[in-house]
């Protein structure tokens, strides 16, 4: 059976260079992995993660909440999973999807939760564990999260230079830092451009955003762009117009936010406000393995920085 010291001298690096590629490979070069595990391979050697977890009492198990209700259609969550997933695996840790009822059920080294509401948080602060939140928050938790006041302040200043007279903000009817947070980039954009904010919100549903079109259809004019808080509500105006005849994007702009999967099916394509929800995903289990290592001490807030992709739904006025 081939030993660390065997994989060592195969790549011709010490003994400690294997130990970091294999426990702390984001301290290492891409060339140095390169060679470590190539030599780990040829010599089919693994790590033995359990005598290694035994050894510092941790269980090399992450525990992952989803508190919000989670929709099949929308795979948002996937390519979260997707990016946590990716850096446990690097880690040589293993992710459990767990809900509320099962919070206690098999030990874990730590917790990353997501889809929180102010409700959430007086029950977040029973874990005993080190916790790292996906999501903004003014709770003083650690957190990944995207710059949802950048996101939303650059399509509106995007929908401005295009020419639309009319610029309306479709927003999300809860009461959250990431809404919050999108309503002042939209505000603010507005009002530095010396326009009149108009906001209307709607559970984050596609029929309600189709509805609010329909129901008021004689009082949109062309030339109107309406940004909306998500891509879900972005098809439900995107529905609502065609469905009366109007025309997109001649008439009427719609840009989207999140750019995971629902922005690609619509027809036309979307334009949208895009979230690098891989890469965030990533950067949780990151965050939350430091603060293991780190024996729970505060990693900060990390903030993502959106693209604004541009699809069929906006045009020059």
């Amino acid at each position: 059976m081939s030993t660390l010291n065997d994989v060592a001298k195969k790549a011709n690096v010490s003994k400690m260079t294997v130990s970091r590629v294999i426990n702390h490979p984001e301290q290492v070069t891409d060339e140095l992995k390169v060679l470590v595990f190539e030599a780990m391979e040829e010599l089919n050697y693994r790590p033995n993660v359990a005598a290694k977890a035994l050894v510092n009492n941790r269980t090399q198990v992450i525990k992952l909440f989803i508190l919000e209700e989670m929709d099949t259609t929308e795979p948002y969550y996937m390519h979260l999973l997707t990016g946590i997933a990716r850096e446990l695996d690097n880690r040589h840790y293993s992710l459990q999807l767990v809900t509320k009822n099962n919070f206690d059920i098999g030990s874990c080294d730590g917790y990353i939760m997501c889809g929180m509401r102010e409700s959430d948080y007086e029950w977040i602060s029973g874990a005993t564990k080190p916790v790292v939140l996906f999501g903004e928050n003014r709770h003083g938790y650690d957190f990944v999260d995207s710059n949802n006041k950048e996101g939303i302040a650059c399509a509106t200043q995007y929908g401005i230079d295009l020419g639309y007279k009319k610029i309306i903000y479709i927003g999300i009817d809860v009461k959250e830092p990431f809404e919050y947070s999108r309503e002042n980039g939209y505000i603010s954009t507005i009002q530095k451009n010396k326009l009149d904010p108009e906001i209307r919100r709607f559970e984050n549903r596609s029929r309600y955003a189709a509805d609010f079109i329909k129901e008021n259809w004689n009082i949109f004019e062309p030339s109107t762009l309406f940004i909306c808080s998500s891509d879900r509500l972005a098809i439900g105006i995107q529905r609502g117009i065609l469905s009366m005849g109007g025309e997109i994007p001649s008439d009427f702009g719609i840009i989207g936010h999140d750019g995971v999967f629902l922005d690609q099916i619509a027809f036309p394509q979307l334009t949208t406000v895009k979230q690098p929800v891989i890469k965030m995903g990533e950067a949780c289990a990151k965050m939350i393995l430091n603060k293991i290592e780190k024996k729970n001490a505060s990693q900060g807030e990390l903030f993502f920085t959106p693209e604004l992709i541009v699809r069929g739904t906006t045009t020059e006025q």
